[in-house]
């Protein structure tokens, strides 16, 4: 039977599966963190059917003679380059600006990903489309556990950032130096105590003829006193005034004339408050906020990278698992090792070049009709040599 016919089948594969993998690139042109792959052809085994021989004295070498048995897929590598970034502005979308593969968990599988659509479930867990969830590590009391091992990442939905009690209130601004004596001015604070209970702070500033008379009351009874004296419109003397166990700052306070800004420009205590919602920073910190104002990490999100990525193993829904070959994963925090960031509210979209997928296309289609015309003209001899016997 003629060797080009069976040459020219292993063409007609080789190029049905050049057909199938740019068509499911293009098919996925529109995947969020999709890669695209690409095959790679090599020739199969020639036979010889004339041996090298060496140089000899009057006669010279001869090259071996060899006709190829046809091609064969020899591989279909996958094309990690980076996707271009598309904002979603949803907190749980997240994207990777370089190496690495968020970490998940499916069932008793650890898989990677490049894809990073995620939602929050009933339980508070960060999982993708398909149920697999996020891996990272925990934090406590606001501090990520760097020692602690790897696991479900899990948002405190229902965590209460405690009360803090007031400690201290800071008061700035000017206070007019051409007042009259007796011109009275009032701040109030709103101040807290360990339980978080609310109580209002009462400042009363009082011009006297050689300054500023300060007065300070709560709704405990606690009271306080103090005087500030200026100079050119500086402040000579005065400073703190203890109300209770809260100390009020007035050094920043000064006196020059025609204006009036006293004002209370903060104070450290606060209420108990509920967790509202949280972002995620480019080293993967989950920073959770809540209604108080308080803002803490809550957790971190991990990243991994291989030694070579284009080992791993398709595993669907856009993951991958490790191979062999892929070597073992580093996981760590991203931003470190070579880890890429993260960026949040944005995708990574596919890097699939669609004018490059199409003449791929071209070309697989012509390889296939070459192919196909050499089985027809192989055809057309075997007919010619049945029509011998005629």
């Amino acid at each position: 039977m003629l060797r080009s016919l069976y040459s020219g089948i292993s063409g007609l594969r080789s190029h049905q599966t050049m057909l199938d993998v740019t068509g499911n690139n293009i098919a996925n042109v529109n995947t969020a963190g999709f890669k695209g792959s690409a095959v790679q052809f090599q020739d199969t085994l020639s036979q010889l059917t004339q041996g090298a021989g060496g140089p000899q004295t009057g006669l010279g070498g001869i090259n071996p003679a060899q006709v190829g048995l046809g091609v064969q897929v020899a591989g279909i590598a996958t094309n990690f380059a980076q996707g271009s970034s598309q904002a979603t502005g949803r907190a749980t979308d997240l994207m990777i600006s370089g190496d690495g593969f968020f970490v998940t968990r499916q069932g008793n599988e650890t898989l990677y990903a490049r894809a990073g659509a995620f939602d929050i479930d009933a339980a508070g867990r960060i999982v993708t489309p398909d149920g697999s969830i996020m891996q990272g590590l925990p934090a406590v009391n606001g501090v990520v556990n760097e020692g602690a091992r790897v696991g479900d990442l899990t948002l405190p939905m229902n965590s209460v950032a405690g009360a803090v009690a007031t400690s201290t209130a800071t008061v700035d601004g000017n206070l007019p130096s051409d007042a009259a004596i007796g011109t009275e001015l009032v701040r109030d604070v709103e101040a807290f105590d360990a339980a978080g209970r609310s109580r209002t702070l009462s400042l009363t500033f009082t011009r006297s003829a050689t300054g500023w008379d300060v007065a300070g009351a709560d709704g405990t009874g606690a009271t306080g006193t103090g005087t500030l004296t200026f100079a050119d419109g500086m402040q000579t003397g005065g400073g703190n005034v203890t109300v209770g166990d809260v100390t009020v700052q007035l050094d920043a306070i000064t006196g020059y004339a025609k204006l009036s800004t006293l004002a209370i420009s903060g104070q450290d205590g606060r209420s108990a408050g509920a967790f509202a919602g949280f972002s995620v920073g480019k080293d993967g910190t989950i920073i959770g906020s809540f209604t108080n104002g308080a803002s803490e990490a809550v957790g971190r999100i991990t990243l991994a990278t291989f030694t070579n990525p284009a080992g791993l193993e398709k595993a669907g829904g856009s993951s991958y698992r490790a191979t062999f070959n892929s070597g073992a994963p580093s996981v760590g925090a991203p931003g470190a090792e070579g880890r890429g960031t993260l960026s949040s509210g944005a995708l990574e979209m596919s890097n699939v070049d669609l004018s490059q997928e199409f003449t791929n296309l071209i070309i697989a289609q012509r390889g296939f009709q070459a192919n196909a015309r050499i089985i027809t003209t192989s055809d057309e001899v075997l007919q010619e040599l049945t029509n011998l016997k005629r």
